[in-house]
């Protein structure tokens, strides 16, 4: 079997709401649906979801970098290569969610070709997993009143709170309001983007003591090396690096300085094969995992669903899995389901996204 052409398929489609965070604001899911197409006719299939202000990434450049740069070298060569595959996009630095894309792809053409769910492929540890549910910024009372009905339709327990906000009033305020309309047997824990100073981080911590908050992801920016070291070692929780640990390298990096003692791993931006490096790193020193969201479609959460699912470590925690619910469509055939709180795997070869073709006439742009 060989690479026969890569398709690099820009689209978009409208979320409900805007959805604003520390380091940005997104109205429409402008992503990029990747296809490997095979001389056997198998075709596998990724979502790459551009996050210029996080990785640099726009639509048109992992376009460009897939189209123009990774396929003519990748035509021709086997799928199973897939070391040759990594090989060549390593020639290539940086453009992170567009090689995740080509990798996932590449995994979904594996486990149609064996006629094999991915996950299986990948350990097979279990069939679901626990959804944690992301609110954004709203007034206090309005995130209260989203969690409270994700909670009654969904059976969502997990929720994880964007913070980064200025002043620190309006998160603290949040935390309080959250904990007490939901309870004690509802898991928060807190995500500030990058939006704070590690000294405004450690003062949120010290005002929200006693709240049963699990853990703090990516505080403020990870060049502050000394001030975030000082704050991982005095923190009563988790400090989990997110955008600061795009690759294995980076997870090295930030573990070893002490600048996190957690790390989120998103498919997104690693594929599953890093992912699988990555969770390697952590595991073997003990660190905990999360599994995070990249404002992903369908698409993209079923692809988290089934590395998260493939792994006993990445069961640990609910996985943030939910965002699809803010679009107002999707390009799944057939919708993702949460059921008591969990999303399942798709027992189907390969990943099991396939793709509703109306849809992606509908909205592609081009």
């Amino acid at each position: 079997m060989k690479i026969l052409r890569i398709e690099a398929i820009p689209y978009s489609i409208p979320y409900t709401h805007p959805l604003k965070f520390a380091s940005g604001e997104v109205t429409d899911a402008e992503h990029v649906l990747v296809r490997i197409h095979t001389d056997e006719g198998l075709i596998g299939e990724a979502d790459a979801p551009p996050r210029p202000y996080t990785y640099g990434e726009t639509q048109d450049s992992i376009v460009s970098i897939i189209e123009k740069v990774f396929a003519p070298q990748l035509i021709g060569l086997d799928p199973f290569d897939r070391g040759k595959v990594h090989e060549v996009m390593a020639r290539t630095i940086h453009n992170q969610v567009a090689k995740g894309a080509v990798d996932i792809a590449l995994w979904d053409l594996l486990g149609k070709s064996l006629a094999t769910p991915v996950h299986k492929l990948l350990g097979g540890y279990t069939d679901s997993m626990r959804v944690s549910h992301m609110l954004g910024f709203r007034p206090a009372q309005e995130l209260l009143d989203e969690a409270l009905r994700f909670g009654e339709e969904y059976g969502i327990t997990t929720f994880k709170l964007k913070v980064g906000r200025r002043p620190l009033s309006l998160d603290i305020e949040a935390c309080h309001v959250l904990r007490a309309g939901l309870g004690d047997d509802v898991e928060l824990y807190l995500d500030a983007n990058r939006g704070w100073s590690a000294n405004e981080a450690m003062e949120v911590l010290r005002r929200t003591e006693g709240l049963g908050l699990t853990a703090l992801e990516e505080p403020c920016d990870a060049k502050e090396a000394m001030s975030r070291r000082r704050l991982v070692e005095k923190s009563p929780i988790p400090i989990v690096g997110d955008e600061s640990v795009p690759t294995a390298g980076d997870v090295s990096r930030e573990l070893l300085s002490g600048g996190s003692n957690a790390i989120c791993i998103k498919t997104a931006r690693s594929g599953f094969t890093e992912a699988t490096e990555i969770l390697g790193l952590c595991t073997g020193l003990g660190v905990d995992v999360t599994m995070g969201n990249q404002i992903d479609t369908q698409v993209g959460s079923l692809a988290t669903v089934t590395f998260g699912a493939a792994h006993e470590a990445t069961t640990r925690r609910a996985g943030e899995l939910s965002n699809f619910l803010d679009m107002a469509d999707d390009l799944l055939a057939e919708p993702i389901r949460i059921n008591g709180g969990r999303i399942s795997v798709r027992n189907v070869p390969g990943v099991g996204a396939a793709i509703d073709e109306d849809k992606l006439a509908r909205y592609r742009s081009n």
